[in-house]
């Protein structure tokens, strides 16, 4: 690989040489459905004509303009377009350059709100244990992703952690699902006040889990409860959409489903989907005004915000998604991809759980059904069905650590929403055979 730094040095990945719809080819010719989106990110596949159109287009007009001098046509309509479609309250937009960027700005003016509003004390930070919110040092510390914590816990600032809603171990027997959800979202109570509700700042949450844990849903309620506890406390509600959200659930924004509004939402991943590295951050009108009629400005800011060519790019992206109707494929072809999951491995003795929203399905691993063992974390499982599905010619998305950080595997699809009959069966195929090897 020459002088690339790769993510893993012992490891080394083919070199992607084209893109055509689902899959990808690498530079002897081999085919790889892209069963995942990379990581959630190709809603669209791999070649879009229509998108691409659209960057070029802005490139022949003007690459780049630092947004401390100019804003630009298609960063406002990027924002105009998502604010029509953003929940209710959600007024304004801050473009980035991806996800973690979109966490850091989301905690960062959480902060500087309760500054703004004379309310110093306000810092404290609660999430979930499970979680993932980005790889920079809040973010990373925002999220309960222990493995990808640890090397750096001493870098980071202290957040409190609760349970996440993780119906398919943590509800009890007897216990409906809507009670086990207003008993967990209650820990968040129960964490405001034992920190004291005049300094909590914020609470942070996907609405649907994605890689930790591998595409878990909330449970019904759920969400409703959290929003009515941050509202009595005063707490802004963050939720993280990087991954769930532009429809990869099939909705627009994944809160829709649960009947919420945030006052903060993180998106990326399959705003650009794939195609210009790009995120936004969106908030509340109330908070844009606390800035406004405050010290006036945000005090925060990158390089690329605003990126002409990258908001170009998204704003295409969502062309596609609402004018041309390939959001509304998520749900019916969702519903496919589950049902062919569940025709081939709802009986598999390894496989526990399958579970999602859209064209964002988990399958949990497990040693044993009835008991829901995991499998010993020394046998690598999530590396080696990786390894195996790739040799197969599938691009999934298998993780470790589903239950705590170190027990548990499981593996997420997450396939661009363009994905067909045809490819729905090769990716239960190939999977199979992964899994048939492995197991």
């Amino acid at each position: 690989m020459g002088h690339i730094f790769p993510r893993h040095t012992k490891a080394l990945p083919p070199k992607v040489a084209r893109g055509d719809g689902v899959y990808l080819y690498d530079d002897s010719g081999r085919q790889y459905l892209d069963g995942s989106g990379g990581a959630a990110v190709s809603c669209l596949g791999h070649g879009d004509k229509a998108v691409t159109d659209a960057i070029k287009r802005q490139l022949d007009s003007v690459a780049f303009a630092h947004t401390s001098f100019f804003t630009s046509e298609p960063a406002e309509a990027l924002a105009e377009r998502l604010i029509k479609r953003a929940p209710a309250g959600i007024d304004r937009v801050y473009l980035v350059s991806g996800g973690s960027e979109a966490m850091e700005a989301a905690i960062k003016l959480a902060r500087q709100y309760f500054l703004e509003i004379g309310q110093p004390r306000r810092r404290h930070i609660i999430a979930r244990r499970q979680s993932y919110h980005g790889n920079t040092l809040g973010a990373l510390a925002t999220g309960g992703n222990m493995w990808r914590r640890e090397p750096f816990a001493p870098l980071m600032i202290p957040t409190s952690h609760i349970a996440p809603c993780y119906e398919y171990r943590d509800r009890a027997e007897g216990e409906s699902a809507e009670e086990y959800g207003r008993r967990v979202a209650d820990e968040l109570e129960a964490e405001i006040l034992r920190l004291g509700p005049e300094t909590v700042m914020a609470f942070v949450a996907e609405p649907v889990v994605g890689a930790t844990m591998g595409a878990v849903p909330p449970v019904p309620g759920y969400f409703r409860r959290i929003r009515e506890i941050c509202d009595r406390y005063g707490v802004l509600l963050i939720l993280d959409e990087v991954m769930c959200g532009m429809g990869r659930t099939g909705a627009l924004f994944a809160a829709e489903q649960e009947g919420i509004a945030p006052d903060i939402t993180a998106i990326a991943k399959g705003l650009g989907a794939g195609y210009q590295p790009i995120g936004a951050m969106l908030c509340s009108a109330e908070i844009y005004a606390a800035i406004e009629g405050g010290s006036g400005f945000f005090q925060h800011g990158h390089t690329y915000v605003g990126h002409p060519a990258a908001a170009a790019a998204a704003l295409a992206v969502l062309g596609r998604l609402l004018d041309d109707g390939i959001l509304d494929r998520v749900e019916p072809m969702g519903a496919r991809l589950r049902s062919a999951l569940e025709a081939k491995f709802g009986q598999h003795p390894h496989v526990g759980d399958i579970r999602g929203r859209g064209l964002f399905i988990g399958l949990e691993l497990v040693a044993d059904r009835s008991s829901k063992t995991p499998f010993d974390p020394g046998r690598r499982i999530a590396q080696q069905i990786k390894a195996a599905a790739f040799d197969a010619g599938l691009v999934c998305y298998p993780m470790s650590g589903t239950i705590d950080g170190r027990m548990g595997d499981h593996v997420m699809l997450a396939p661009p929403f363009i994905i067909e009959d045809a490819h729905i069966e090769e990716l239960t195929g190939k999977l199979s055979l992964a899994l048939e090897r492995v197991l």
